[in-house]
């Protein structure tokens, strides 16, 4: 974490000469230029915590840490020249077929007490679908100061818990440092953010965060649902925001402010209300996923309601308070 703080403080430090801005957009909710490499501070913390791991362990990852160098690559690339989503979802593609087809295996239990087979090169498909959703889902919701390395630092740390709890150290070990890693990041990002992690960031994370979810259940540490739940704040808000979207005719790939974090921000919550809410959203999932493993299956499928009822009751929420407010959340920050 001290690593990432340090390389994040000096990324954000006016007086970089390699610095990036990310100058506001349609999608945007800041109001004037912000540098935005700070995934590359969080890649060097992951790569460098990686390097302490048990050899054991790590060196049946070199497909993976091949599929996170080309997704960083190419977000590095858009990042600093920008690179058309064709070319994006391409490689998003081609890595998260590889990690599937070398590493993954299908996770049993999708839901409580129901597993689902598939035949196997079905399901290195489906697989490869999932990470690669998942990756651009994280850099979806990547658009709020403080949210995204928020996330990070809540969802992995959960992982980690559960890595712990299932006596699998080296799962534990590496959750624990991405964890880590986002959270000395996400002290230069919370409201009012010096530094922004950029695609690099985000897709790596949301790459990350997909391998690790199915990883965890084929390895038996818990159902790929609670992992599922764990990051089920930016699952909801990214899916149902795309399926609006598209049943309203829209470009999925085109900027936009439509999520539900960024129609509050815009109604006048304010950044750091906003993201304090979602923080507290991500530490009740957390807490769900985690006394869920291992609890009778009838308790599962009750807290699998009380969060579907949870988000039904937030969605109805925000599109009430947001037709109380205006759209005043793009502040000069």
């Amino acid at each position: 974490m001290g690593l990432v703080w340090f390389l994040s403080r000096l990324l954000a430090d006016p007086r970089n000469p390699w610095q990036v801005l990310d100058r506001p957009n349609a999608r945007s909710l800041h109001a004037r230029p912000v540098p935005r490499m700070g995934g590359l501070a969080i890649l060097i913390g992951v790569l460098t915590g990686s390097a302490f791991l048990p050899w054991h362990f790590s060196w049946r990852l070199d497909v993976v840490w091949a599929a996170l160098a080309l997704v960083a690559s190419v977000s590095w690339y858009d990042d600093i020249h920008g690179a058309s989503p064709r070319v994006r979802l391409f490689v998003h593609g081609a890595a998260a077929l590889s990690v599937a087809w070398a590493y993954l295996q299908w996770p049993h239990m999708l839901l409580p007490h129901w597993a689902l087979p598939v035949p196997g090169p079905v399901a290195v498909v489906v697989m490869a679908v999932f990470l690669a959703w998942w990756t651009n889902l994280y850099n979806f919701m990547d658009g709020m100061d403080g949210l995204a390395g928020g996330m990070a630092v809540v969802g992995f740390a959960t992982l980690a818990l559960l890595g712990w709890r299932a006596h699998d150290l080296p799962y534990a070990e590496i959750s624990l440092i991405v964890a880590s890693a986002a959270g000395g990041f996400t002290i230069s990002n919370f409201p009012p953010a010096r530094l922004f992690m950029g695609d690099m960031g985000a897709a790596t994370l949301g790459f990350a965060a997909g391998i690790m979810i199915l990883a965890g259940a084929q390895r038996g540490d818990f159902p790929v649902w609670a992992g599922l739940i764990i990051f089920s704040p930016f699952l909801v808000d990214a899916t149902v925001t795309l399926i609006r979207r598209l049943a309203r005719g829209e470009n999925p790939t085109t900027a936009h402010r439509g999520h539900y974090y960024q129609r509050l921000v815009r109604s006048g919550l304010g950044h750091r209300r906003v993201v304090l809410g979602e923080y507290g959203l991500m530490a009740a999932c957390a807490a769900c996923a985690y006394a869920a493993v291992g609890r009778p299956t009838s308790t599962q499928w009750d807290i699998l309601a009380f969060l579907v009822v949870l988000y039904g009751i937030l969605v109805i929420l925000v599109g009430r308070w947001e037709g109380h407010g205006t759209d005043k959340g793009k502040v000069s920050l």
